[in-house]
């Protein structure tokens, strides 16, 4: 399905939601659809931190499969669904991330989830690197374009805390015009940038393309 292309347009609504028996008609062969696509879309940070970028079918998914295992019938049940996905659908010139910290023992729990305090605001998306970067005065890289993370306004509350993080955020990233135009044509790479976790990512052509269709109208 292509994406709709104004950012009202790119929401769904509950006339996009299948009622149960025709979604679990198909629905093996939409999971593998949102499978791969979520495998072009995923991009892991370092050994601890992925980035899932979310667009239109990602959410539709996600809101699918609650409206199945909650067995929700009415258009008011799915609306109110849609309420709680919708922002996380990027309009043009935005991308969309769930973060995950993958952590999957208690003793990495205790150590990690405090020194990641922050993290939904740490993200960075480093445009023209390698070759727009030049070394700065401290000898630390200085990257021709630099977009931090902001957290999801509407689940910022629930998620941030001063002592110790979620392992879960959901964060976005506002580019301007040039910045699109830049990340289209030049190396882009994924960072985080927190004094305990210092790692960095280059982005896959196949993974920029399919950002960039976020990205544009």
């Amino acid at each position: 399905m292509t994406p709709p292309a104004s950012p009202s347009e790119r929401l769904l609504r509950p006339e996009d939601i299948e009622d149960l028996r025709a979604y679990e008609r198909g629905r093996e062969a939409f999971r593998r659809k949102v499978i791969e696509l979520k495998r072009r879309r995923r991009v892991a940070v370092g050994p601890l931190v992925t980035l899932l970028f979310e667009n239109r079918e990602t959410i539709r998914f996600q809101v699918q499969e609650m409206v199945r295992a909650e067995k929700m019938l009415s258009d008011e049940q799915v609306q109110g669904e849609l309420e709680v996905y919708n922002p996380l659908i990027p309009a043009p010139g935005e991308l969309s991330a769930t973060l995950f910290i993958e952590l999957t023992s208690e003793e990495a729990l205790r150590e990690w989830l405090g020194k990641l305090v922050g993290i939904e605001r740490s993200v960075e998306l480093r445009i023209g690197l390698p070759g727009g970067s030049r070394a700065g005065t401290a000898g630390a890289e200085i990257f021709a374009e630099v977009v931090r993370s902001v957290p999801e306004a509407a689940h910022e509350q629930a998620l941030t805390r001063e002592a110790v993080t979620s392992s879960v955020h959901y964060v976005r990233f506002a580019l301007t015009p040039g910045q699109v135009e830049r990340f289209s044509a030049e190396p882009v790479a994924l960072a985080v940038a927190l004094p305990a976790y210092q790692e960095q990512t280059p982005l896959s052509e196949e993974t920029k393309a399919e950002l960039l269709a976020d990205l544009r109208p």
